[in-house]
């Protein structure tokens, strides 16, 4: 069963949603409570089970480096791919080219726009900027940059994310970033409540640097990381004022799990965690905020300090089994039976917390490569945006579909995870529309959205243009999308102008003016377009025909085999496209109806799964 042709609307996204349940009631009743450890063998071994490694230890592969990496044998390859060089790609973006945006003067910047007001009306001075004399809204400066550092931070943080993705893309550790991808869901950190870049940055970096190390030290590493501290409320955590958010948190989310520990146990946690604040970029123990007396934490009781109710922690074996099932859902499947939780918690404690020698035992399992394995798992955003780039072989991330955009309206927007839990995962991504933006990132792959057209370059008609888009994307059929329409009428409602204009400050000018500040200081992220050539693509791997097409395109993009029925629709599909059964290469059409066709195979249900 296939999706039709056209995929515009919510109804046709609830019959793709319906298809898609079906497929995965396949894969329930296809899972047992049942994995295999035991290590698969060289003779085992086959192209799939190489293409199903690259795909859930990175983003997918093109065909000649999971060939490659077939070639290797599974545990060279497993080897390879832990510790880079299993793929031979190697990325030009090494490191983040900073805008330049900061200043000293913002450091350290107030909590609130109320606090930074208050503050200039006693001090004269704030953002290193003095309070102007005698004039209407005295303080506007001030709040202008208050304005300017949450717009520029947001965007600079943008930047990040397309850095990042870069990385994802042209790794030749495509491993670093998945495992870094996996703990920036677990240690789940938001700019907006951060609000510097340069905090996040920090942490991003930290993750991939040691991801792949002891889980142990990396928790430990977090702890004291200060877009963390600054996340969970660290900095007011003294011992006149326990803050117990840090405490609850580091056992729930990152170690324990809900119902592991009780409410004297966080209180006592944070007690031990008094005193650890942050300090423009460092991490600061102030010791005259620390509360240095006996605690009772988890059946212990001392003088604990931060670093101890880590090392208390990580001696029990719900912590084990918590961090590992943790990453077998993430790298394997969402189903983890009590018995496997407990293996798998004493694989990650004999490995003493070990992340990659973890995953070494996993990868290398006939469990991971079993039917009820592969190609099982629904692809988050990222996932299914980086992987579709990574096996059309692009050298970077196009800055049309906007990737903070499309990932964004997909559910997964980096830097900003929803809650403290980080992203749901599995059946969470999929629903009517969440697929019909799954299908609109893959249109503005093949047909690019024109509303990032600069107005430099737009024609006049550009409004109309996009007009007849935007109707298009809102589910209008073509015949209505496309009909001539006047100009728009009606104006907004003009402001008072004249409404607090004696006040001593206006947030909506200094939000505003804080936005025109950020746009000329953030360096633009680039918005090119990637050259597509899909009829070259078929060309170079001698495709003739129809059925040629929908093969290569299986072989190349599908985690899942498709049916016969289904792939018969295809062929039948793409005949009608081309008008005919073999690929003219000469004929100007052939681009267009390979466009359409590819948008139509990586918009079916089986393309969301890997």
């Amino acid at each position: 069963m296939i999706m039709s042709v056209e995929f515009r609307g919510q109804s046709r996204c609830q019959g793709l949603l319906f298809t898609f349940l079906l497929l995965l009631v396949t894969i329930g009743n296809a899972n047992s409570s049942g994995f295999d450890l035991s290590p698969i063998t060289k003779s085992d071994w086959t192209f799939e089970h190489a293409k199903h490694l690259l795909e859930r230890a990175g983003f997918g592969a093109t065909y000649q480096e999971t060939n490659r990496v077939f070639e290797l044998g599974p545990k060279r390859a497993v080897r390879l791919i832990l510790k880079g060089g299993a793929v031979e790609r190697k990325s030009p973006y090494l490191k983040f080219e900073h805008s330049g945006i900061f200043e000293q003067s913002l450091d350290p910047f107030p909590p609130s726009r109320p606090a930074l007001t208050s503050s200039a009306k006693i001090t004269g001075e704030a953002l290193g900027i003095r309070v102007r004399e005698g004039v209407n809204r005295p303080l506007q400066p001030i709040v202008n940059k208050f304005f300017y550092w949450l717009r520029a931070s947001r965007l600079e943080t943008d930047r990040i994310v397309y850095w990042w993705a870069n990385e994802m893309l042209s790794t030749n550790h495509p491993l670093k970033e998945k495992i870094a991808l996996f703990w920036h869901g677990h240690f789940a950190v938001n700019e907006d409540k951060v609000r510097d870049y340069r905090k996040m940055l920090g942490l991003l970096e930290l993750l991939r640097n040691h991801g792949l190390g002891s889980a142990k030290n990396l928790v430990s590493l977090v702890a004291k990381d200060p877009a963390m501290l600054v996340f969970l409320d660290a900095g007011v955590n003294t011992k006149f004022a326990p803050n117990e958010n840090f405490a609850r948190e580091i056992m729930e989310m990152f170690t324990l799990g809900d119902g592991k520990y009780d409410e004297k146990d966080v209180r006592e946690g944070a007690r031990a965690f008094t005193g650890w604040e942050v300090r423009g970029l460092n991490f600061n123990f102030a010791s005259a905020n620390h509360d240095f007396g006996q605690k009772a934490f988890l059946d212990k009781t001392g003088p604990f300090t931060g670093e101890d109710i880590i090392e208390i922690i990580f001696e029990k074996d719900d912590c084990a089994e918590f961090i590992a099932s943790k990453l077998f859902t993430f790298f394997v499947t969402e189903k983890v039976p009590p018995s496997l939780r407990s293996e798998l918690g004493e694989i990650l404690r004999m490995a003493d917390y070990d992340v990659s020698n973890f995953l070494k035992k996993i990868f290398l399992s006939k469990g991971f490569y079993s039917e009820e394995v592969v190609g099982q798992r629904i692809k988050g955003p990222v996932e299914l945006m980086v992987s579709t780039y990574r096996k059309l072989n692009l050298s970077r991330v196009p800055g049309n579909p906007d990737f903070n955009t499309s990932s964004e309206l997909m559910g997964q927007r980096l830097m900003h995870p929803p809650t403290v839990a980080g992203w749901s995962t599995g059946r969470s991504w999929i629903n009517p529309s969440l697929l019909f933006e799954r299908n609109n990132f893959i249109l503005e792959l093949v047909f690019p959205d024109i509303g990032f057209v600069p107005p430099d370059r737009a024609p006049p008609f550009i409004r109309e243009v996009t007009n007849v888009q935007n109707r298009l994307r809102e589910g209008l059929p073509v015949s209505v999308a496309t009909a001539p329409t006047g100009v728009e009428s009606g104006m907004m409602a003009e402001s008072n102008k004249n409404a607090d204009r004696d006040e001593d400050f206006n947030t909506r000018l200094g939000s505003m003016r804080g936005w025109q500040m950020a746009l000329e200081r953030v360096k633009p992220i680039d918005r090119h377009v990637s050259s597509l050539n899909l009829s070259e693509y078929m060309q170079r791997q001698n495709v003739k025909t129809a059925a040629d097409a929908v093969s290569l395109l299986e072989r190349d993009f599908f985690s899942l085999r498709l049916d016969t029925e289904q792939r018969n629709k295809l062929i039948a599909h793409l005949k009608t496209l081309l008008g005919t059964d073999k690929l003219d290469y000469r004929a100007n059409n052939s681009e267009s109806a390979l466009r359409e066709f590819f948008h139509k195979m990586l918009s079916l249900p089986e393309y969301q799964m890997g």
